[in-house]
């Protein structure tokens, strides 16, 4: 963690926070107040980028992001009616992600909080994601089990506060995000994999192929999906011909995503039982999933657990979850002229509470 310089923050702690999000794919900035909530959020999607390459080619990402960040910074300030000077404080994802991109957003939100003398502080992506039903009128209260589930990360979290973070499992090999993009290419489904499989399983029969449901069979919280991509493999190879046929291929991303989300859902309950917490929290890319938010919501009116998601667009990378976990930690900023910290791997349980306490 960067040292942290309290000076930099009294000055500010009650002005909005400017968030600046460039992880991975996605610029992305927003203005945060901690009365009036989130005032703007602007985002710019390199899918059309990449699609020809099949996946996030991450030299031609650093690059977009140089292209795009000044604008979409600009275009944030505009949509608030904000002034530069009106900024409490520059917030910027720090970790984790991918090097080159981290750096293009640290290095503007730092040239910016060094120009306008306000404080720098860095966010954890991870933490933003689990945030991000902060920004829902309907919204979680402390403490509560948090399911992040990602390209990059799949992770259950027993959540007692913002930095009081504990965790209960995680993937041993492919994130489930991940997991979607192998099995779609095994399929030929075009870039983005993971939406575009979701896409083809609502016409298929779930039922068709028995995928297992990884790691279920045995006492704990952590997952494995590398074995489902190699059970699609299996079953297209045994199909032959008949698997390159579009109602198969359509029952196969549906039995797959069946087995996914059966997985996902197990877990869960077991660590809502585990922690006796009676709230969960699903965040990331694949919470947008629409067969994995109906089997949840089955499931909490089951088992009688109140349930949160952020609103799809703000599942994806985005900025208003940096800029609501910036003003969480507001009290955290530091001078620009202290050093840029970016990390490309950044573990969760390493995050302590803010200085400041926000509700």
């Amino acid at each position: 963690m960067p040292v942290v310089t309290a000076a930099a923050s009294v000055a500010s702690a009650d002005r909005p926070i400017l968030g600046i999000e460039t992880s991975c794919d996605e610029t992305a900035c927003a203005i945060y107040d901690g009365e009036r909530g989130l005032l703007a959020h602007v985002l710019h999607s390199q899918i059309r980028l990449h699609a020809e390459y099949g996946g996030v080619v991450p030299e031609l990402a650093s690059r977009d992001h140089v292209a795009r960040i000044h604008e979409l910074v600009a275009a944030t300030l505009r949509e608030a009616q904000l002034r530069p000077d009106e900024l409490g404080g520059i917030a910027y994802t720090a970790g984790p992600g991918l090097i080159g991109a981290l750096m293009v957003g640290g290095a503007v939100a730092s040239g910016l909080a060094l120009a306008l003398d306000l404080p720098l502080i860095p966010v954890h992506h991870m933490e933003a994601h689990l945030l991000a039903p902060m920004l829902e009128p309907s919204r979680p209260t402390f403490p509560f089990v948090a399911l992040l589930v990602s390209g990059g990360h799949t992770l259950l979290v027993a959540v007692r506060g913002i930095g009081q973070y504990e965790l209960l499992g995680e993937s041993l090999d492919d994130a489930v995000g991940e997991a979607f993009d192998k099995t779609a290419k095994l399929l030929d489904l075009p870039y983005p994999g993971g939406p575009e499989l979701a896409r083809l399983a609502e016409q298929g029969d779930g039922r068709r192929y028995k995928f297992p449901r990884p790691m279920t069979d045995r006492p704990g919280l952590d997952f494995s999906f590398s074995g489902l991509k190699t059970a699609v493999l299996t079953a297209l190879k045994t199909d032959g011909d008949a698997g390159a046929a579009a109602q198969d291929r359509a029952d196969l991303a549906a039995s797959f995503q069946e087995a996914v989300t059966d997985t996902l859902a197990i877990k869960c309950a077991r660590a809502l039982d585990a922690t006796g917490y009676g709230q969960l929290v699903v965040a990331g890319g694949v919470g947008a999933n629409r067969r994995l938010r109906e089997k949840l919501a089955a499931l909490a009116e089951q088992e009688r657990f109140a349930l949160f998601f952020p609103r799809q667009a703000f599942c994806t990378d985005n900025g208003a979850m940096v800029a609501y976990a910036g003003w969480a930690r507001r009290g955290e900023g530091r001078h620009a002229d202290a050093g840029l910290f970016t990390t490309p791997r950044w573990p969760l349980a390493q995050l302590r509470p803010p200085s400041a306490h926000v509700s």
